[in-house]
């Protein structure tokens, strides 16, 4: 039995798929209702950090939940939750269907510390001494709906319209039914985690420098996840036409999640994150001048591939700081990715509405040359280096 087969994992993993797939509908939604709302760039972006804080700051209390509890239940919860509260968001008129699109990642914070908790405990069973492998498997999941949800509710859209999006609740809801029938419950303070590099957490200048380098990182991926959609409307294309582009961008982050993991066990994993954000520089950089050009459709997805190959990577890493809290640790690094991210978002939504879409491509070009940077120093290769043979 391998380990897409293990029910455990494939309940985590199509979770995973369908919260996310839920995810990717909130910058389309923001855009489609832009319009006869009157949100501005910067209330896009005001709205969507608020939706991504809410669904990070809180994913570290649920990691220590799913630590005390078990997944299944934590991780249950998160996806009916979110299904529910977002099939209301889109049937309801007006200001009140984006409170309750708000409210809705509180589901998505519930099920990502559990949902990374569960499956890691499993891939690691499975693919022993290639846990960065494991996870990105896991992540491709996420990504996957991230990635195929802004086309299937561009698609919807240009149809049915904004309460037409509730069908993608069908599916949602099946599927968190499967993870409280397939996700066992693992017992308070089982480890999930064998901790195999010699990866000491104790200098605090080393976390520093650490959550520097993911702050920079997630703002250059969570702005374009944003605003990519925007860019394109702007330029006048359909909600189909923009939901794809989102969708390319989407669907490279999730293969390059997968290489950057199948290198990050074979390589220096400091040397795998820099070189990849250090490349992701030129396609982001050219985006101003080539974006609304038939390149874009190459750079698009590119720039997602290389921006997205160190999300396991760093996960991987801050679950084997705390091997006896996997939940924690999950949740530890999955919010800051995604509050730093909307933070970031909040920024470039200003620089949008002062300086255009340019700028907010050339500082996502920016952050990641320093994150590059960053990922190179003495600080980051102590945590990443591939340890010696005895």
């Amino acid at each position: 039995m391998n380990l897409v087969r293990d029910r455990s994992f494939s309940a985590a993993a199509v979770g995973h798929l369908a919260v996310d797939l839920m995810n990717g509908q909130r910058d389309i939604l923001l855009a489609a209702l832009s319009l006869p709302l009157g949100l501005t760039n910067s209330l896009i972006g005001l709205i969507s950090t608020v939706y991504t804080l809410i669904g990070s700051l809180l994913q570290p209390l649920f990691g220590l939940l799913a630590d005390r509890l078990g997944a299944r239940w934590v991780a249950t919860a998160g996806i009916l939750w979110m299904g529910a509260v977002f099939a209301l968001a889109v049937r309801l008129q007006g200001t009140v269907s984006l409170v309750l699109l708000v409210m809705a990642s509180l589901g998505s914070a519930a099920f990502h510390p559990a949902g990374t908790m569960e499956a890691t405990r499993r891939a690691r069973h499975f693919l022993s001494g290639h846990e960065t492998l494991a996870a990105s498997l896991f992540f491709l999941f996420g990504q996957s709906g991230l990635s195929v949800g802004p086309a299937i509710g561009g698609q919807i859209l240009d149809r049915l319209g904004v309460p037409g999006l509730v069908l993608i609740v069908a599916f949602v809801l099946p599927v968190g039914v499967n993870s409280a029938l397939r996700i066992p419950t693992v017992a308070r303070g089982t480890p999930a985690v064998q901790p195999t590099e010699r990866v000491s957490p104790t200098r605090r200048m080393d976390w520093m420098i650490l959550v520097i380098f993911v702050a920079l990182r997630s703002w250059s991926q969570t702005s374009l996840t944003t605003f990519l959609p925007k860019y394109y409307s702007d330029l006048g294309m359909r909600a189909s036409l923009y939901g794809a582009m989102a969708a390319l961008f989407m669907a490279g982050a999730a293969l390059g999640g997968v290489a950057g993991g199948w290198m990050g066990d074979r390589y220096d994993k400091g040397r795998v994150m820099a070189w990849s954000l250090m490349v992701a520089v030129v396609p982001l950089a050219l985006m101003p001048s080539l974006g609304a050009t038939a390149w874009g459709y190459l750079l698009v997805p590119v720039s997602g591939a290389l921006l997205g190959a160190s999300h396991s990577i760093i996960v991987v890493l801050a679950q084997r700081m705390l091997p006896r809290r996997v939940g924690a640790a999950s949740g530890l690094v999955l919010g800051l990715i995604f509050a730093s991210g909307s933070v970031g978002t909040l920024i470039s939504g200003g620089l949008a509405d002062e300086l255009g879409f340019g700028a907010v491509f050339l500082t996502a070009a920016a952050t990641s040359a320093v994150a590059a940077v960053l990922a190179l120093g003495p600080a980051m290769r102590r945590r990443t280096a591939i340890p010696k043979a005895a």
